[in-house]
């Protein structure tokens, strides 16, 4: 019998099985993480690798600032990242705070970009701090508006005073709200859990409540989706697919900004989780700033000069 089907969501069932995870070697999973970050990949591979990246980038907009214009604008470049290259795809979904999302949705469709989904962020994001049923109500609006991803913050305060079935039947209750309309993905702020313990504790009990991703960060508190971390969540899915047999994803975010950076995560992927991760179906990135640097890496590619910021539009 597999240790999952002796959960039944109560506090003293959900401990039991948390206290029988490993715990994670911290030095090893820097190291393990340091070395995979040096491994390079051959120019074929190259290109690749950029227009994967493009393909898996939830493209984010969540200031206070945001207008309508400027979520109609990042909603264009999620659908032609490069108005001049109809070769490179389109991103892997477009994210926004609740009151944006019915403007991104009707965007979106307007210019032919059905395919992309609406993230939306939820549940107090990124405090968290409200009550369940301002967060219940969160999401309904969200998924009302044509979000068809919700990005929810776990309760760190509950987590970290021990109170998981608190988490649990939260994340839950949101898991219910999304049913087959929405797909859940749950934001662990691995900056906030102290260890990466931690970390595989909060991943395991996000999953058991029915994540279908889980996401390092809300990309407002640092350290955010540092290697360490994503190599810890990575374990986790492939671990827990091995319990279940379903795959459940991973989206960091916060601090992936560059080229480089997004070819490591896409290693760590491969080497951890294993190759079938290595899609938009499992995989995103939380990014507002790396999608210009993947354009600009791959003009360099066709031409074989860099070219300026000046060559890509404005987020």
């Amino acid at each position: 019998m597999s240790a999952l089907n002796l959960i039944d969501g109560s506090e003293t069932s959900l401990r039991r099985f948390l206290q029988t995870l490993p715990g994670v070697d911290q030095i090893g999973a820097q190291e393990r993480a340091a070395m995979l970050g040096t491994r390079s990949i051959k120019t074929t591979s190259k290109k690749w690798a950029i227009d994967m990246a493009i393909s898996m980038i939830d493209l984010t907009t969540l200031e206070g600032a945001d207008t309508a214009g400027k979520v109609r604008s990042l909603c264009s470049k999620a659908l032609r990242p490069d108005p001049q290259d109809a070769s490179i795809p389109h991103v892997g979904a477009v994210c926004v705070y609740n009151d944006m999302v019915g403007i991104a949705r009707k965007h979106l469709d307007s210019i032919g970009g059905q395919s992309i989904p609406v993230a939306a962020v939820a549940t107090a994001f990124p405090s968290g701090r409200a009550s369940r049923k301002v967060k219940l109500q969160d999401t309904k609006d969200a998924i009302s508006l044509g979000a068809t991803e919700i990005d929810m913050v776990i309760d760190r305060g509950a987590f970290l005073s021990g109170q998981l079935g608190e988490v649990f039947d939260e994340i839950r209750a949101i898991k219910e709200i999304c049913s087959d309309k929405a797909h859940l993905k749950v934001i662990l702020e691995t900056g906030e859990l102290v260890t990466l313990d931690n970390v595989r504790k909060a991943s395991y009990l996000a999953m058991l409540a029915g994540a279908d991703f889980i996401k390092t960060s809300t990309g407002k508190v640092t350290p955010a989706a540092t290697a360490p971390v994503v190599l810890v969540m990575l374990e986790a899915v492939r671990d827990f697919f091995e319990l279940s047999q379903i795959r459940i994803g991973v989206k960091p975010a916060g601090g992936i900004r560059t080229t480089k950076d997004a070819i490591k995560q896409l290693v760590l992927v491969k080497e951890i989780a294993g190759a079938e991760w290595l899609n938009p179906e499992l995989f995103r990135i939380g990014a507002s700033a790396l999608l210009n640097d993947l354009l600009m890496q791959r003009m360099k590619l066709s031409t074989g000069r860099y070219s300026s910021a000046n060559y890509v539009t404005v987020d």
